[in-house]
Formats: C-alpha cells, structure tokens, sequence
C-alpha cells in the first residue's frame, strides 16, 4: 500500500498548525467531538429530503474509549460517514472542509447547524498523538475504509471491514516528556472535563465507559468497582430553552455551574437575538467585585460559543471596558471565525452583538436602578467606579451613555442620588450643580468652602472617589447646568451684605493682602477677602481647571508629575478675629505678620489634607505664638 503526500502548502499548513496556531492542546477534543457533531447532523439534513430515510435522534450518539494499556484514545460516531473518496478530499487537502460544503450545498433548508467548517480542526489530534487512524463508513455504501498517518510524511488509504454506518478516530496518544504530560489524555476525570468544557452542550449524547464504587451485595460495608456507560455532557443549553420554562433558581444554578463568581447574581438577562444577526446570551451582572478585579491581572470577557461549542473563554470584543464586570455567555452560528476556531474575526457580526449587549445591559441598570433601588446601590458599592472611569476614559466618548448611571453622597440626602435627582430638586434660582471633593464625606462635611452654598440652601455632591472629580470634568454640564467645585474662585453666588465685603474695605486692606502675597510667593496665585467664609478664618480656593484633590491625586499617582500645581488663592474672612490680629501685625510688626500668614497658610493645607512643606518650622511657629 502506497504511502501518499500531502500537498507541499498542506505539509506546511499541517506543521504550523500543529506548533502554533493551538494555543491549547485540549481542545483537539473539542474539534473531533464537533466533526463527529456534524457527522450526525448531515443525517439529519439528509432526512428532511429523502421520504426513504428516517432520523431518530436515540439511535445517534458519540462515545469517547480511552485505553491506558494501549495508549489510545477513540472517538466514535454514529454519523453519515465517508467514502474512500470523501476520506481523500476532507483529510487528504488540509484546509478543506467537507462540513463547510456540505453546509452549503443545504443552506436552503431548516435543522440542525455544522460546527465544523474549517477543515483543519481535525489536524489537532496530533498535538497529542504520534499516530491517528480513521476508520469510517459511508451512508448507503456496502464498502468501509481506513486512513491514516503518523503527521506532516503522508497518509494512506484501504479497504477495511466494519460493520455500521459511522466513523472511529483512534489517537495513539504520545508518550510523556520532561516538559510534557500526555498521560492526562487518557484519564477519564481529565476527558470529561474538557468535554464539560467545550462539548457540554453538543445536541447528541456523548457517551464514556465511568468507574464507579458502589455497595457490593450481600456484603455490608464493602464496596465494588463497577464500570457503566454514561452521558457526560448536558445536550441541552440553558440559553436555548423558553425564558417562560425556567425559574430564578436555574440562572443561580447556571452562575455557579460556570463558576462565574463565589456571590449570587443581582440580575441576570437572557437574550434570544432573531434579526440582523442571530445570537443567545446569557449576561449576569454580579454583586460583588471579584477581588482582582481593580487590577492588570483581571481579564474581562464573555464565553463565547458557536453553536453550542465553546470557542474562546473570554471574548474581551463583546464588552466595553465599562461594563466589564458583566459575566455569562454568547452563542451565534453567524459570527466569522478563523481557521483555528479560536481567534475571532472583526465582523459586523461581532459588532452588532456587542452593541445590543451594551444596550441591554444599560437598559437592565436602568430598571435596577429605577424599579430596585436597593439592589442598585449594592451594585453600586462595587462597580460603580468602574462606571465613573468609562466616563473619564476615552475623552468623555461614553458620557452619555453613563451619566444617568451615576449616583453620589449629597449634603443634603445623606444618601445616594443620581444627576437627575439633583438637578430635579434644585431651586430656581441655582445656576450650577455643585460639588466638593474629599478623602470622605466626614471630612468634607467640615470643609470651610461648603458654607456659603450650603447657607444658600444649595445641595452639594459629595465627591469620594480619586475619579469623581476627573469624570465630572469630562461630562461638563448635565441638563444645561455646569459643575462647578464649591473651591472655585468664582462661585456664582451673590454674597450677603453682611459677609460680602464692600469697597472701602477691599481697598483699605489691598496693601495688606499685596504684601502677604509676597510672603507666599510661589505658593499662591493670589491673596484676598473672602466673600464664601462664614465661621472659618481661612480657606484656599483655586483659578482655572486643575483642583486642589486634582493635584493630590496627580501627586500621588506613580508617575504623576510632582510639579503639577493647583493655581491656589489664600482667602481670608476679614469678619474673624484673626483678621484684626493680621492687621495689628501689619501696621506694627512685618516679621509677626510673616508669623501668621505663613501659619494661616499652612492651616489652609491642612484642611485640604495637603502636605506642609516644612513641619518642623510649622511647629516652631505654633511655640512662637505660645511665648
């Protein structure tokens, strides 16, 4: 029997697949359990159009046989099996898929999907195997046939007995190496896994012999191996069966099957997709952060499935990184794959279904948000930040989708509320939405700057996170009002007569502030009396964009720039009794007066929770005023 090659871009083909297009070799058994699939599935297709041919489902099965004695491993099929020459084309040509043009030829009618269109899933086995050998059948032929070959050298092709319609792929399964356990390939714990991993919902029943210990009769306490036939995988996925047949329970069950996560899910959306493109899902947003998620190392990702083979464990395309704390899965039979079934081509397809499912995910923390508030908020207190990021990033391109999402402290609620639930609420006469920044809501809640507005009976958000304030200076303005930091230069307020001060007095005491800005040179932009103080002395506002939690956050980052600074202004209320202790110290004595600026000052940072640059000498000045 003549050895014959295969074809010299096939050889090549056959070595590049074999080292590096696979970045997993378990799934090998994924590829041959889908071909076996669609061995079945061409019967069925076959059926519809032939009166004289009967599809019963129960008589189709796949059964997976591992030999440790003899280091094989087989998978059977009951399926349409090949001719001599369909052997020849499908295996002989490496990239050609016999799945791929029988689909063709039957688009025009209803059933079952083929899985297999590639042509080179087949070519995996020898990842793991030195020797694979196909024995197969062809429906209505009265001849069978084997193939075989050891690799990229060639194959052969005879005449073979066996009995039944169908097609058995034998692996001779490679011996171990220092780097490499092959052993595993033959375990039954370790194939009914990776068939749980990948097959799990294969329409027909794939079949393993199983060990099992059981009570042993007529003998108390002692106990028999026994060796059963068993289905290892479910055949029918959750995704595909009527949203009105399952229970909150079975989506549970489903979350921790597919151990997307230790908590339960606070909502879960179940998508059957008939349009454009045709798709499944089963989304579920989480309760709680995993704990890697705020870090490089989490990987964001839906599994995605072609027609109920799983092809990638994380597709990271499905989902914006705003939403990547969405768990669960994708099924589509449209969705453009590439030769190793693995890495997905950029299609409409797959752009289409990650835009419904951004959609639908947005739609169900609208509902949560509008219809179960409480549960909201739980998912809030995780994820929320991550909303605020999806704002920040990309230069504000995502703020209209997520600004209704977002939700702060207030000063006046002392409870979560949304954008729009401020804005509602404010009074007429309230020209900006406004805001403070700080380490916590204790600690903002004692800021000097809050006074004036909240007199003014102005709510105040309460910004906590490093991002809020970043995001917010993307989103600018909601519903037509500004944001505007309750430490800007320029408030927006009109000052009561009693606090603002008049034009005598800023005129009496402009020599004052001139030369206490030239004792701070270079710490501040500029000094003056202050139109926002009430019962504090002093306070720092700031011009321009750049906040002062802006810069500590700057500051603080690993590779944030120690010179970014906040264009500060020391303000001071000239109606405290520390003010007439500044202007004794003016008229009397200039080293005094540089005494007290410096430390109203240095009492200004630590309100903001700002560094003083020198303490020690902030400390002597303190004894100074003691003596």
């Amino acid at each position: 029997m003549a050895k014959k090659e295969f074809k010299a871009e096939s050889k090549r083909l056959l070595e590049m697949m074999i080292n590096s297009i696979y970045t997993q070799r378990e799934i090998f058994l994924r590829e041959l359990i889908s071909n076996a699939s669609d061995a079945i599935d061409k019967i069925y297709y076959k059926a519809l159009s032939d009166e004289g041919l009967v599809f019963n489902k129960e008589d189709y099965y796949i059964k997976v046989t591992a030999d440790k004695a003899t280091r094989t491993l087989t998978i059977e099929d009951s399926g349409i099996g090949m001719t001599q020459e369909e052997l020849e084309n499908n295996l002989g040509i490496i990239a050609k898929s016999g799945s791929l043009a029988f689909k063709k030829e039957n688009e025009a009618q209803d059933g079952h999907n083929i899985i297999g269109q590639f042509g080179v899933g087949f070519y995996s086995s020898f990842m793991v195997a030195d020797d694979v050998t196909v024995v197969s059948k062809a429906l209505g032929s009265a001849e069978a046939f084997k193939w075989e070959s050891k690799g990229a050298d060639g194959y052969t092709i005879e005449p073979y007995e066996k009995d039944t319609v169908g097609t058995i792929v034998t692996l001779k399964i490679k011996e171990n190496t220092e780097d490499d356990q092959y052993d595993e390939y033959l375990e039954e714990y370790r194939l009914k896994s990776i068939i749980k991993k990948y097959s799990d919902f294969i329409r027909f029943p794939i079949k393993m012999d199983v060990k099992e210990q059981k009570p042993k009769e007529g003998a108390e306490g002692e106990f028999e191996e026994i060796v059963q036939e068993q289905t290892v995988n479910s055949m029918v996925p959750i995704w595909r069966k009527n949203k009105n047949e399952l229970t909150a329970e079975d989506y549970d069950n489903f979350y921790a099957e597919k151990r997307y996560g230790f908590d339960k899910p606070l909502k879960h959306i179940h998508i059957s997709a008939d349009g454009a493109v045709v798709y499944n899902a089963i989304l579920f947003i989480p309760e709680n952060t995993p704990f890697d998620y705020y870090t490089k190392e989490y990987e964001k990702g839906l599994e995605l499935y072609s027609n109920g083979v799983l092809i990638m464990n994380k597709c990271g395309d499905l989902l914006p990184d705003y939403f990547s704390f969405v768990k669960g899965m994708v099924d589509s039979e449209d969705l453009s794959l590439n030769i190793s079934r693995e890495m997905l081509q950029h299609d409409r397809q797959l752009t289409l279904i990650a835009k419904n499912i951004k959609n639908k995910v947005k739609g169900q923390l609208q509902s949560l948000l509008k219809d179960e508030r409480d549960k909201y908020e739980l998912f809030y207190k995780s994820f929320g930040r991550q909303l605020k990021f999806g704002v920040y990033n990309d230069y504000g391109m995502h703020k209209d989708t997520l600004q209704d999402l977002l939700m702060f402290h207030t000063s006046k609620e002392k409870k979560l509320v949304t954008l729009d639930e401020y804005v509602s609420g404010m009074p007429e006469d309230q020209k900006f939405i406004y805001y403070a920044s700080g380490e916590s809501i204790e600690r903002i809640e004692k800021l000097p700057q809050t006074e004036m507005v909240s007199d003014k009976g102005f709510e105040i958000l309460y910004f906590t996170d490093d991002i809020d304030e970043f995001a917010i200076k993307m989103i600018q303005s909601y519903k037509e009002k500004e944001f505007k930091s309750v430490s800007s230069g320029d408030l927006g307020i009109e000052a009561d007569a009693a606090d603002k001060p008049t034009e005598a007095e800023e005129n009496e005491n402009k020599e004052l502030f001139e030369a206490m800005k030239g004792i701070l040179s270079g710490k501040v932009k500029n000094v003056k009396a202050s139109k926002r103080l009430k019962t504090h002395p002093v306070c720092l506002s700031t011009e321009g964009e750049l906040t002062i939690e802006m810069e500590k956050i700057l500051k603080s980052m690993p590779n944030g720039g120690q010179e970014v600074e906040a264009d500060k202004v020391l303000e001071i209320n000239i109606h405290h009794e520390v003010f007439q202790s500044l202007k004794a110290a003016s008229d009397k004595d200039q080293e005094k007066l540089a005494l007290y600026t410096h430390l109203l000052y240095n009492q200004a940072l630590l309100i903001e929770g700002l560094q003083v640059n020198d303490p020690v000498q902030f400390t002597n000045d303190i004894c100074k005023i003691m003596v």
